[in-house]
């Protein structure tokens, strides 16, 4: 007998630390507010509704930000308040659920297949939940409500900001059908344009080609792909997963040759050094001590090298440095092009553990 479809909420704070200043500041409201340092290699951490009507969004270069919109005004994050706030939220969900997924501070997945409330349903659930966020936090955030991950996170995007949108079992394929499958998770630029040129422009268009065909063009992610177009997504909501790899990354609307990488690689190391630090200042204060670079080439290989310094990166700066680097140890003919390039730290430990090891090295004195 097959199992019940499973009941997935994906929470999603609205423009949340542009929103955590907003609140705490009533003179930045109804303004422009764009949250990153000011400098030639910061990125936009996020910016406020106001901002992104100018085309400010996040990860943007923080120079661009301010070429798009001159008048915004600036205001360097603060993690800790906005750690207080995810705090507040996190304990919102854990009134209805135990299976509560973060994804960052700002969002997570929630299986309420079985809730502690017994409330009807799932939408009820969600509305409950983005209500106790309002009136405790004095916030907003989109809900969207799906039979699964995937297709509850393209669902909390759909009404933004401040919306509720559900998607029912029997409404998947006839929702999925005319959104382009750019929507997918996994389909950037570049897959987009392959799949342009099988006349594939709709997930509808995916659906209508047989696995066979998508997997000789694209291999396994081919299998992938028609999976999603179905809207079939097994994968379960995992609370409490402990952090194996911070990263970020990006795909070109062009390729680019190793060389080209470096300006990227900068701004990836500065998000993922942020994601980091995040970790480290968390409940259980875990630090990473290896340096991870992965690019996908032209032709859609991916590479990844890694590096485990003698003492772990102690900054930004640093851990850039050490991924441009890694470049070194891609033997690929310097004409080669890549599509996409990511940096992560990976090798977490206990920040307690770390101490005391460093400690009791440096206390130990060689002939």
């Amino acid at each position: 007998m097959p199992l019940p479809p499973r009941k997935i909420i994906h929470v999603d704070m609205d423009a949340f630390y542009a929103s955590v200043e907003q609140r705490d500041d009533p003179s930045l409201r109804g303004k422009p507010v764009v949250v990153a340092w000011r400098g030639a290699r910061s990125v936009v951490c996020a910016a406020s509704y106001e901002a992104r009507t100018f085309g400010v969004r996040s990860a943007m270069p923080a120079v661009r930000a301010e070429r798009l919109c001159p008048q915004a005004i600036f205001v360097p994050p603060d993690f800790s308040r906005y750690k207080a706030v995810s705090r507040q939220v996190r304990e919102i969900f854990a009134r209805h659920t135990d299976l509560i997924e973060p994804l960052s501070l700002d969002e997570a997945y929630l299986d309420v297949t079985a809730t502690h409330t017994g409330l009807p349903s799932a939408t009820a659930t969600a509305e409950a939940i983005r209500a106790a966020i309002r009136e405790e936090t004095q916030l907003t955030a989109s809900a969207g409500v799906a039979p699964n991950k995937f297709l509850a996170k393209i669902a909390s995007d759909w009404r933004k900001p401040d919306g509720l949108f559900v998607i029912r079992p029997h409404q998947v394929e006839a929702f999925l059908s005319p959104l382009p499958v750019g929507r997918l998770p996994g389909v950037g630029k570049v897959m987009e344009a392959r799949l342009t040129e099988l006349n594939i422009a709709t997930v509808g268009d995916l659906r209508g080609h047989a696995l066979q065909e998508l997997e000789q063009h694209f291999g396994r992610w081919g299998r992938r792909l028609h999976e999603l177009s179905l809207g079939v997504d097994d994968h379960p909501v995992q609370p409490d997963r402990p952090t194996l790899q911070v990263s970020a990354e990006d795909t070109f609307e062009h390729d680019l040759t190793l060389q080209e990488l470096a300006p990227h690689i900068h701004r990836l190391a500065e998000k993922a050094w942020a994601a980091h630090q995040r970790e480290a200042e968390g409940e259980h204060g875990r630090v990473a001590r290896t340096v991870v670079l992965k690019l996908k080439t032209s032709d859609f290989q991916t590479l990844t090298r890694s590096f485990t310094p003698p003492s772990r990166p102690g900054s930004a700066a640093e851990l850039a440095e050490i991924a441009c680097a890694l470049r070194d140890r891609v033997e690929r003919p310097t004409t080669s092009r890549y599509r996409l390039v990511g940096v992560g730290l990976a090798g977490f430990v206990d920040l307690d553990s770390f101490i005391a090891q460093a400690d009791l090295f440096s206390a130990i004195s060689y002939p």
